[in-house]
């Protein structure tokens, strides 16, 4: 919990002030026209003098003309003005949004897989979207409108000081007692707001999560479960809500009784001095007019206050992602790693998560072109032990080269380009079938794609839909069958074409038949190519040149099939579970 003693404007939110450079002279042209209403209010309540004591008093034929003839001036500039601080604050304000969410989307993207793994999809999408719009809602609102109402404050405090002074000092007297309640109210705004901001992407993570398993809310019954949930929610919402919009509803009138309180004095005072000659009456009302003008700035910036408090907590939420720190982090020099083969070493690695040794003096090398099958009893750290290579996960101890060269000290994206992975679980994007495949490399040509198609055994799938390979697979892929998915991210793989290839149970979702298929379709893939092979049914990797057995974090057995069997260790232990009298088991 932050302190209150901690300053109002932060460095992160001067940050914010910062994106406005590139519209610096949109901002100006605003201030301008902001200044220029400022001054219509100003002139606006000095009118009034002339017009009482000139018109109506003296009837002076000439001012008639001249005072109406000034106020359409006064009012012609002040819709000038408004408009144009009206445009181009919005398009400063959108502006520093978009820079903002580009900012924020690219950092996201730029974290590591870590960090997924402890963030909910759902809070993410809460700071780009909701807290984001709070944010656009501050610059636009209640940053133009305290500039705005800063200025007719000056301009209205110039014109009470002209009329009548004494009176004036009073007034100006009571300013920081009206400025008082807006600190007071400012700063619970802003706890409330945050909590709501909070709740707001709690929620957000729930119904993504019930969205997208909401097959499984249905298989189990759940429904009714998961409504009492949400409504829990939805309360704890409200309740902070309110909490909130009683303290900015309580601001309005602690700001019109203060207000009230000087107007009563100003019309007491000012009146017994009309009264004994001292002021004339045109003298007085526009004095009068001109301190009721300054109370109603006053009680807005009360208003936008609050706004502002709201866009300052969302801008914490914003730039708390903005400023983490990435443990996977790009070398000062980088180096590129050429194409073609590769061997890739594992030397003396040991990796934790949370405190938690997931991977402990792992020693492996494959050469280039070599097929290395990791089995294992699941959570023995075979998964970890992939994704060390395309640096998803740095090595805590040891070094993961390739050709020699720790990885750390190459460029990520020279890393990563030669690398294909197919997971167990496939992962797809809403959009056609084409670009889905396109995916492992945006410049290949339609035959390319076709090409790759084929030889996932995927071409005579795709042919069938209407629309072939124009057609949309739907979010994730939801109009494919699971085998029909796997097929896309091998071709998406083979496309790729990248020399060191990751199977993480590949095959897992196709049946049978698809399975004999796309196995085919991998060997082939594999010629040539470094390719790590993660498998449970041990029938799937009868083509690996070692099979290396991973148990508890450590590499426990290594060998060929005929090897390990021989020993009769770990892995005789897992083919005795799979194969009964020669046959394998269904798994």
């Amino acid at each position: 919990m932050k302190k209150r003693s901690e300053p109002f404007l932060k460095n992160r939110h001067r940050q914010l002030l910062l994106l406005v450079k590139d519209d610096w002279f949109k901002l100006l042209l605003a201030t301008v026209c902001m200044m220029i209403m400022s001054a219509s209010t100003a002139a606006t309540a000095y009118l009034i003098k002339p017009a009482l004591d000139d018109v109506f008093i003296n009837k002076d034929a000439r001012m008639l003309i001249l005072i109406p003839g000034a106020v359409l001036i006064v009012y012609f500039l002040r819709c000038l003005g408004m408009f144009g601080q009206q445009y181009l604050m919005s398009y400063v304000g959108q502006d520093i949004i978009r820079q903002l969410r580009n900012r924020l989307y690219n950092r996201i993207q730029d974290l590591p897989l870590s960090f997924f793994q402890q963030e909910k999809t759902g809070v993410l999408m809460s700071r780009i979207t909701y807290d984001v719009n709070i944010i656009r809602n501050m610059v636009s609102n209640a940053v133009t409108g305290s500039l705005r109402d800063c200025f007719t404050i000056i301009g209205l405090v110039f014109v009470i000081f002209y009329q009548i002074w004494e009176l004036a000092l009073f007034a100006f007297l009571v300013l920081p007692i009206a400025f008082y309640p807006i600190v007071i109210f400012g700063r619970k705004v802003r706890k409330y707001s945050s909590g709501c901001q909070e709740t707001m992407a709690d929620m957000s993570a729930f119904l993504h999560e019930t969205f997208a398993g909401n097959k499984i809310v249905k298989a189990f019954g759940m429904e009714s479960y998961e409504k009492k949930r949400f409504f829990k929610k939805t309360m704890r919402l409200f309740r902070l809500e309110m909490k909130e919009v009683r303290i900015r509803s309580l601001s309005s009138p602690v700001m019109e009784m203060l207000g009230g309180f000087g107007v009563a004095f100003v019309i007491f005072y000012g009146g017994s001095n009309v009264i004994s000659g001292k002021y004339s009456t045109g003298t007085f009302v526009s004095f009068l007019a001109a301190v009721i003008m300054l109370y109603e700035p006053i009680k807005k910036l009360s208003k936008l206050n609050n706004t502002m408090q709201r866009g300052l907590a969302a801008t914490d939420r914003v730039f708390d992602i903005i400023e983490t720190k990435t443990d996977i982090e790009e070398p000062a020099d980088p180096l590129i790693i050429p194409c073609g083969p590769h061997s890739v070493a594992f030397d003396n690695v040991s990796f934790k998560y949370d405190e938690k040794q997931v991977l402990e003096n792992i020693r492996l090398k494959a050469g280039a072109g070599e097929v290395i099958a990791l089995v294992g009893m699941s959570g023995g750290g075979k998964t970890t032990l992939v994704n060390l290579i395309p640096r998803f996960f740095d090595a805590c101890r040891g070094a993961v080269r390739i050709d020699g060269l720790d990885i750390r000290k190459a460029s990520i994206k020279s890393l990563r380009d030669q690398i294909a992975i197919v997971t167990q679980e496939p992962i797809l994007f809403n959009d056609t079938i084409r670009n889905n495949i396109a995916y492992g490399n945006l410049k290949s040509s339609v035959e390319q794609i076709e090409s790759v198609a084929k030889s996932a055994y995927a071409d005579d799938f795709i042919r069938s839909f209407p629309k072939g390979y124009e057609t949309n697979i739907g979010e994730l892929g939801g109009r494919l069958s699971g085998g029909e998915k796997q097929r896309l991210c091998i071709a998406r793989a083979l496309l790729k074409n990248a020399p060191i290839l990751i199977l993480d149970e590949a095959t897992s979702a196709l049946d049978t038949e698809s399975e004999m298929l796309v196995q085919k379709a991998l060997e082939n893939l594999m010629k040539g190519r470094t390719t790590f092979v993660i498998a449970h049914r041990l029938s799937t990797i009868a083509y690996a040149d070692r099979i290396v057995v991973v148990a508890g974090g450590k590499i426990i057995e290594e060998g060929t099939h005929e090897e390990l069997m021989s020993i009769k260790g770990e892995y005789h232990k897992l083919h005795g579970m799979q194969f009964v009298n020669g046959k394998a088991m269904d798994r």
